[in-house]
């Protein structure tokens, strides 16, 4: 069965990747049957011959998660279409304190609005008085 993967090169804590086609049963670093292109995954540069990709797809070779990703995320021209994610994550504390201020903003809105709505309803029983006189 063939594998569309990545084989790993680049240095210790630096890596690169070439994506591939081989033998499921091959060595990661083993010869592969077609290289299709190449990846940085610190620098997010890639270069992907996508139709090639797609025709070892529909002759029958399985994608691995990350290399099907890029396949997906591939613009016409190889290029990687990537996206920066602006998610931060937070600790529990610091969660759990944002939890706390959004309740308490919503509770003083509860607030604010029955205040309202009793300060309303206290004038229109005097505006009606005043219009019987």
């Amino acid at each position: 069965m063939l594998k569309i993967r990545l084989k790993r090169l680049g240095a210790k804590k630096n890596p690169t990747y070439r994506i591939i086609v081989i033998n499921s049963t091959t060595k990661r670093e083993g010869r592969p049957v077609q290289e299709l292109g190449h990846y940085n995954p610190k620098t997010k540069v890639m270069k992907l011959d996508k139709v090639s990709a797609l025709e070892w797809v529909k002759k029958g070779a399985q994608p691995t998660e990350t290399v099907a990703y890029l396949i997906k995320n591939c613009n016409d021209d190889g290029t990687l279409n990537y996206v920066k994610k602006e998610t931060v994550k937070l600790s529990k504390k610091a969660q759990a304190k944002a939890a706390a201020e959004a309740e308490a903003k919503a509770k003083a809105e509860e607030e604010a609005k029955a205040a309202e709505a009793a300060a309303a309803s206290e004038e229109a029983p005097a505006e009606e008085t005043s219009a019987e006189a």
